[in-house]
């Protein structure tokens, strides 16, 4: 076992600080670790650090915990900086959606496409960018790991305009399994399902049998035809064109889509496609940081954390650090040929290897051409929206969203 310093930025979050926390906390090859908790909001930090306290001494996990809100009391010899941040998630969110809308423009979502993901992108990229600065001086040999949405779009502007090693995470790979495994009736944890393109926008490449290595996607394509029509319409449009299955389900699908938007046929009525609940999101934001406070001051049980956040971050860092050789079913790396008919250095999703050697990817060969085309698209206004967001450049946002099928 080896002990390692994780620095957690956006720890003063009532969702991702405690149940990020609970996945260190829990694992017993980094007890002697020490883990630092950084945020600006100094109330909200000191409600989880307080928490934080709580689970170590309870669960006996042996971590030294230290909190502040300046990083760079936090960053000097971490081996790992895990990112998640935010500026009035909700009200900023809500934003970005009404203000193209006001003006014809009705985003499926408006966080990782369309005009929303450009404006969601400016806001995180200079904080990051100066965290990565910071980074580069304190800690250069750390790795990056990022949860701050659009995912790809970050990670691309950490490796482009710095020098530090970035790894994108997201649990949106779930979802392939829940729509697969109820299109085949069969359990998730039968399936073995190997997924690939870009971030909320993958495709599943290979469905087998985890038991016998059969393979699934003959089944696949005969049972889906049998689902009610309301299941998943536009992810089974897609599939039916274009011949593979989307893995992120229709609400992130819809984001990268020319055919989701348009204000006379309204085909969000048409796949069923909801918005982000802002005030639902608001209110449940509001009732976890009750819940912290009582936590906090040691009354109630602090057990339901134990199920941790079910992200991988904590197991990919222990897989380094230990040289686990784990097997990861979505990492948002840099393209290094794992899918060859993408751009290199593009930041792609792909299933990886964790190891003492870093993070790297499988190589899954090419896309199916058509969906390259889609991904290439993506690609090319995601080098524009991070250039925009970093440099400042006018230009360059306003052909980010001309290149934008929103």
């Amino acid at each position: 076992m080896a002990s390692a310093k994780i620095v957690v930025i956006g720890a003063g979050s009532a969702s991702f600080g405690p149940r990020t926390i609970a996945d260190i906390l829990q694992r017993e090859e980094l007890r002697g670790s020490t883990l630092a908790l950084v945020d600006l909001n100094r109330e909200g930090l000191q409600l989880v650090a307080a928490l934080a306290r709580r689970m170590n001494r309870e669960w006996g996990s042996g971590i030294k915990i230290t909190a502040t809100t300046d990083r760079r009391r936090a960053l000097p010899d971490a081996q790992f900086v895990i990112i998640a941040i935010a500026l009035q998630r909700e009200k900023r969110w809500r934003m970005d959606w009404e203000i193209p809308n006001r003006h014809g423009v009705r985003q499926p979502l408006g966080e990782n496409g369309g005009p929303g993901a450009l404006a969601h992108l400016a806001r995180n990229v200079p904080p990051i960018l100066d965290i990565c600065r910071d980074m580069e001086r304190l800690c250069p040999e750390a790795w990056l790991f990022n949860f701050t949405n659009p995912v790809p779009r970050i990670c691309r502007a950490v490796t482009r305009y710095s020098s530090i090693k970035a790894v994108g995470f997201c649990h949106q790979i779930g979802a392939a399994f829940g729509n697969i495994s109820r299109i085949l009736g069969v359990e998730r944890s039968q399936l073995d399902i190997k997924a690939a393109g870009l971030n909320h926008f993958t495709w599943v490449l290979d469905v087998r049998d985890r038991r016998t290595g059969e393979d699934l996607y003959p089944a696949l394509r005969r049972k889906i035809t049998r689902m009610d029509p309301s299941f998943q319409p536009l992810t089974r449009a897609v599939y039916e064109a274009f011949g593979v299955f989307p893995a992120p389900g229709d609400g992130h699908l819809a984001e990268y889509l020319p055919w989701c938007h348009d204000l006379r046929t309204k085909p969000w009525e048409k796949y069923h496609l909801h918005l982000y609940n802002w005030d639902g999101a608001a209110k449940g934001r509001h009732g976890m940081w009750k819940q912290i406070e009582i936590l906090a001051r040691g009354k109630d049980s602090i057990d339901p954390y134990r199920s941790g956040s079910g992200e991988r971050a904590v197991p990919v860092a222990v897989a380094i650090l230990n040289n686990l050789n784990q097997y990861e079913l979505a990492l948002n790396i840099p393209n290094r040929g794992y899918i060859t008919n993408l751009p290199e250095e593009a930041i792609v999703e792909v299933p990886g290897i964790a190891s003492g050697y870093g993070v790297t990817g499988l190589a899954v060969g090419d896309l199916p051409e058509p969906v390259a085309a889609l991904c290439r698209r993506q690609l090319e206004i995601t080098e524009l929206a991070v250039k925009a967001a970093a440099e400042g450049d006018k230009q360059a946002a306003l052909q980010a969203l001309l290149l934008d099928p929103m």
